[in-house]
């Protein structure tokens, strides 16, 4: 039953599995889709999906799949109107009733065929689609696993809901705001060993195991905090080309900022790549220089290396001395050479590019992000890439 849908959704890039799969098949034997596609699209989700993310994939892979059924909530106005206004009910023998034991195709090709030859308002019948009665189509009736059509229980469209696509927002490939920022880079931790330090910290599980132990008489146990060891560097390219990602680049500082945990954070600025000089504030400006080699020899090779740039210059600014775009400052050494001095020093570095993914292999700067792609893994800047770049920085190695 539906084996095509579940090719297609993991086609589309959900992990869905055969024991998923199943769970949803007997959810469905037990009619808990309420005999309607809302009901399908919304059962299959909740079984299906695993993280708020996918439900656009979801969206968009049911669309695709069920492009072609045609939705029984797509009413027309007049029989809408009947059946939202349904009379006092009738009561019936539900074992008596018509029509029992009918599959749901079944039941669907009749309800087809009666919308074609329905012209006129039917209510506490057995035939037509109507309100109170013990016909297979309607609402307020008797009949078990029929097709609720209208009144309070009726939703729209599953096509509909999913094509509105009201979860774009939560893919991770988009990109981020601040607060996405700071919950990403809570995986760049890396916690230091138990054995130094006071024990000043109330290890709260311990404590109750050992009081259980102690008959109930109240026993602290306390252990050495672990603190985050991380010490990072931040390399931010700023003005040109990257004047239309500053609010990006902004949230993703204030999100490093806020995340005080770090046991040490510095922040450098470039324009274009890194010469002879960086600066401490994003005007760039000779009065905020410090020189690149210091920066070198000051922060130790423990340190990670986070660059976020759109890598995206003319060759000659990479690839020769003199190359800086500031006509007042000359490199003596190019910006690749600077890059190599980088790479050799610090084994932990990652460069984050908010360009789309399709900019890197054509245009403007396609040739100078293809030679640092070369030598720096290269990540794009939404959620996916963050995490998928700040998880080669604290893998071993």
């Amino acid at each position: 039953m539906f084996t095509d849908f579940f090719y297609l959704l993991r086609l589309r890039g959900l992990s869905v599995s055969m024991q998923e799969w199943q769970t949803l098949l007997k959810g469905l034997s037990l009619g808990l889709h309420g005999s309607s596609l809302t009901g399908f699209y919304r059962l299959a989700r909740a079984v299906l999906v695993h993280t708020e993310s996918d439900f656009d994939k979801f969206d968009r892979a049911f669309v695709e799949y069920f492009k072609d059924v045609k939705s029984f909530d797509e009413l027309p106005p007049e029989l809408e109107d009947w059946l939202n206004t349904p009379i006092d009910p009738v009561e019936y023998d539900i074992s008596a009733l018509q029509n029992q034991g009918l599959d749901i195709e079944t039941i669907r090709q009749m309800f087809e065929q009666r919308l074609r030859e329905q012209h006129e308002r039917h209510d506490g019948g057995t035939h037509w689609v109507g309100t109170g009665g013990a016909s297979p189509f309607g609402n307020g009736g008797y009949y078990p696993g029929g097709i609720r059509v209208g009144g309070t229980g009726r939703s729209r469209s599953a096509l509909q809901v999913a094509g509105e696509r009201h979860f774009r927002d939560f893919r991770e490939d988009t990109t981020l705001e601040t607060r996405q920022f700071q919950l990403a880079f809570r995986r760049l931790r890396q916690f230091s060993a138990l054995d130094d330090g006071p024990k000043d910290e109330l290890k709260l599980d311990e404590t109750i195991r050992a009081t259980g132990d102690n008959a109930g008489r109240l026993q602290l146990v306390f252990g050495r905090p672990r603190r985050n060891t991380v010490k990072l560097l931040m390399l931010f390219d700023s003005g040109g080309s990257m004047w239309e990602f500053t609010q990006l680049c902004a949230s993703l500082f204030q999100a490093v900022s806020r995340e005080s945990k770090f046991k040490d954070l510095k922040t450098y600025y470039f324009h274009n790549c890194f010469y002879d000089d960086l600066y401490t504030k994003p005007t760039c400006l000779h009065a905020d220089s410090v020189p690149t080699e210091w920066v070198l020899s000051q922060l130790g090779p423990d340190y990670k290396v986070i660059v976020v740039g759109d890598a995206s210059m003319a060759p000659y600014e990479l690839l020769s001395p003199g190359g800086c775009s500031d006509y007042y400052t000359y490199n003596k050494e190019p910006g690749i050479d600077w890059i190599g001095k980088f790479t050799s020093r610090y084994d932990r570095m990652i460069w984050l590019n908010p360009l789309p993914r399709d900019n890197w292999d054509r245009g403007y700067g396609s040739e100078t992000i293809r030679i640092i792609q070369d030598r720096v893994p290269m990540y794009r800047l939404t959620l996916e890439g963050l995490q998928a770049g700040l998880r080669a920085l604290v893998a071993a190695r």
